[in-house]
Protein backbone atom coordinates (compact mmCIF):
# COMPACT_ATOMS: atom_id res chain seq x y z
CA UNK A 1 0.00 0.00 0.00
CA UNK A 2 1.31 3.52 -0.77
CA UNK A 3 2.36 5.27 2.01
CA UNK A 4 -0.01 8.24 1.36
CA UNK A 5 -2.84 6.14 1.37
CA UNK A 6 -1.67 4.36 4.60
CA UNK A 7 -1.34 7.87 6.27
CA UNK A 8 -5.03 8.72 4.84
CA UNK A 9 -6.34 5.26 6.50
CA UNK A 10 -4.51 5.60 9.76
CA UNK A 11 -5.90 9.52 9.72
CA UNK A 12 -9.39 8.10 8.72
CA UNK A 13 -9.27 5.50 11.58
CA UNK A 14 -8.47 7.78 14.10
CA UNK A 15 -11.05 10.27 13.37
CA UNK A 16 -13.86 7.35 13.60
CA UNK A 17 -12.69 7.16 17.25
CA UNK A 18 -14.12 10.40 17.83
CA UNK A 19 -17.33 10.41 15.34
CA UNK A 20 -18.40 7.32 16.36
CA UNK A 21 -17.96 8.47 20.44
CA UNK A 22 -15.32 5.95 21.05
CA UNK A 23 -12.98 8.31 22.31
CA UNK A 24 -13.20 12.04 24.14
CA UNK A 25 -10.60 14.81 24.20
CA UNK A 26 -8.50 13.06 27.09
CA UNK A 27 -6.76 10.65 23.82
CA UNK A 28 -6.00 13.96 22.22
CA UNK A 29 -4.16 15.58 25.25
CA UNK A 30 -2.36 12.10 25.40
CA UNK A 31 -1.74 12.76 22.06
CA UNK A 32 -0.11 15.90 23.11
CA UNK A 33 2.20 14.19 24.97
CA UNK A 34 4.00 12.00 22.46
CA UNK A 35 7.13 13.41 20.80
CA UNK A 36 10.05 12.09 18.92
CA UNK A 37 11.57 10.85 22.57
CA UNK A 38 8.72 8.98 23.16
CA UNK A 39 6.96 7.76 19.76
CA UNK A 40 4.58 5.13 21.32
CA UNK A 41 3.70 7.31 24.99
CA UNK A 42 -0.30 6.88 23.65
CA UNK A 43 0.16 3.25 22.73
CA UNK A 44 2.32 2.47 25.55
CA UNK A 45 -0.25 4.39 28.33
CA UNK A 46 -3.39 2.25 26.16
CA UNK A 47 -1.45 -0.73 27.10
CA UNK A 48 -1.07 -0.22 30.57
CA UNK A 49 -4.43 0.44 30.34
CA UNK A 50 -6.00 -2.71 29.24
CA UNK A 51 -3.43 -4.57 31.28
CA UNK A 52 -4.89 -2.83 34.28
CA UNK A 53 -8.03 -2.54 33.73
CA UNK A 54 -8.41 -6.57 33.02
CA UNK A 55 -7.39 -7.37 36.14
CA UNK A 56 -10.21 -4.79 37.58
CA UNK A 57 -12.91 -6.30 35.36
CA UNK A 58 -11.69 -9.91 37.00
CA UNK A 59 -12.19 -8.41 40.51
CA UNK A 60 -15.64 -7.06 39.57
CA UNK A 61 -16.47 -10.07 37.69
CA UNK A 62 -15.53 -11.91 41.17
CA UNK A 63 -17.67 -9.28 42.90
CA UNK A 64 -20.40 -10.35 41.12
CA UNK A 65 -20.49 -13.57 41.80
CA UNK A 66 -21.12 -13.02 45.49
CA UNK A 67 -23.94 -13.68 47.72
CA UNK A 68 -24.85 -11.37 49.26
CA UNK A 69 -23.61 -8.43 46.45
CA UNK A 70 -20.92 -6.52 48.39
CA UNK A 71 -22.05 -2.95 46.46
CA UNK A 72 -19.67 -1.18 47.77
CA UNK A 73 -16.98 -3.21 46.93
CA UNK A 74 -18.31 -3.34 43.52
CA UNK A 75 -18.67 0.57 43.34
CA UNK A 76 -15.03 0.97 44.44
CA UNK A 77 -13.78 -1.33 41.68
CA UNK A 78 -16.09 0.42 38.83
CA UNK A 79 -14.79 3.81 40.07
CA UNK A 80 -11.01 2.28 39.41
CA UNK A 81 -11.98 1.09 36.24
CA UNK A 82 -13.85 4.51 35.07
CA UNK A 83 -11.21 6.57 36.15
CA UNK A 84 -8.92 4.77 34.36
CA UNK A 85 -11.08 4.47 31.56
CA UNK A 86 -11.19 8.39 31.40
CA UNK A 87 -7.23 8.42 31.79
CA UNK A 88 -6.98 7.60 27.98
CA UNK A 89 -10.22 8.94 26.61
CA UNK A 90 -12.61 5.68 26.53
CA UNK A 91 -15.87 7.57 26.45
CA UNK A 92 -18.41 4.75 25.89
CA UNK A 93 -16.41 2.23 28.53
CA UNK A 94 -16.76 5.08 30.87
CA UNK A 95 -19.95 6.08 29.99
CA UNK A 96 -20.94 2.05 31.26
CA UNK A 97 -18.90 2.46 34.55
CA UNK A 98 -21.36 5.12 35.30
CA UNK A 99 -23.98 3.64 34.74
CA UNK A 100 -23.00 0.47 36.54
CA UNK A 101 -22.03 2.55 39.46
CA UNK A 102 -25.88 3.97 39.56
CA UNK A 103 -27.18 0.40 39.76
CA UNK A 104 -24.49 -0.29 42.41
CA UNK A 105 -25.86 2.73 44.74
CA UNK A 106 -29.44 1.85 43.74
CA UNK A 107 -28.53 -1.69 44.55
CA UNK A 108 -29.23 -3.31 42.17
CA UNK A 109 -27.60 -6.47 40.84
CA UNK A 110 -29.22 -7.65 38.38
CA UNK A 111 -28.91 -4.18 36.61
CA UNK A 112 -25.40 -4.44 37.34
CA UNK A 113 -24.24 -7.61 35.60
CA UNK A 114 -27.22 -6.50 32.69
CA UNK A 115 -24.64 -3.47 32.34
CA UNK A 116 -21.34 -5.25 32.86
CA UNK A 117 -22.25 -7.22 30.15
CA UNK A 118 -22.65 -4.07 27.75
CA UNK A 119 -19.28 -2.42 29.27
CA UNK A 120 -17.60 -5.60 28.37
CA UNK A 121 -18.45 -5.24 24.81
CA UNK A 122 -17.72 -1.60 24.65
CA UNK A 123 -14.16 -2.25 26.45
CA UNK A 124 -13.45 -5.42 23.49
CA UNK A 125 -14.54 -3.20 20.84
CA UNK A 126 -12.60 -0.40 21.81
CA UNK A 127 -9.69 -2.52 22.15
CA UNK A 128 -10.27 -4.36 18.69
CA UNK A 129 -10.10 -1.03 17.38
CA UNK A 130 -7.13 0.36 19.01
CA UNK A 131 -5.33 -2.70 18.47
CA UNK A 132 -5.89 -2.32 14.69
CA UNK A 133 -5.25 1.45 14.46
CA UNK A 134 -1.86 1.16 16.29
CA UNK A 135 -0.54 -1.50 14.34
CA UNK A 136 -1.18 -0.09 11.05
CA UNK A 137 0.34 3.66 12.67
CA UNK A 138 3.40 1.56 13.26
CA UNK A 139 3.67 0.66 9.67
CA UNK A 140 3.39 4.20 8.66
CA UNK A 141 6.06 4.92 11.08
CA UNK A 142 6.37 7.33 13.90
CA UNK A 143 6.11 10.78 12.03
CA UNK A 144 2.49 9.97 10.57
CA UNK A 145 1.18 8.12 14.15
CA UNK A 146 -0.27 11.59 15.72
CA UNK A 147 -2.49 13.33 12.90
CA UNK A 148 -4.06 16.37 15.63
CA UNK A 149 -7.05 18.11 14.83
CA UNK A 150 -6.28 22.16 14.68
Amino acid sequence: MERNQMQRQVALARQSFFDQGFLDEQFLQLEELQDDANPNFVEEVVTLYYRDSARLIHGIEQALGRNPLDFNKLDSLMHQFKGSSSSIGAKKVKAECTVLREYCRAGNGEGCMRTLQQLKKEYATLKKKLESYFQLARQVGPAETVCRRK
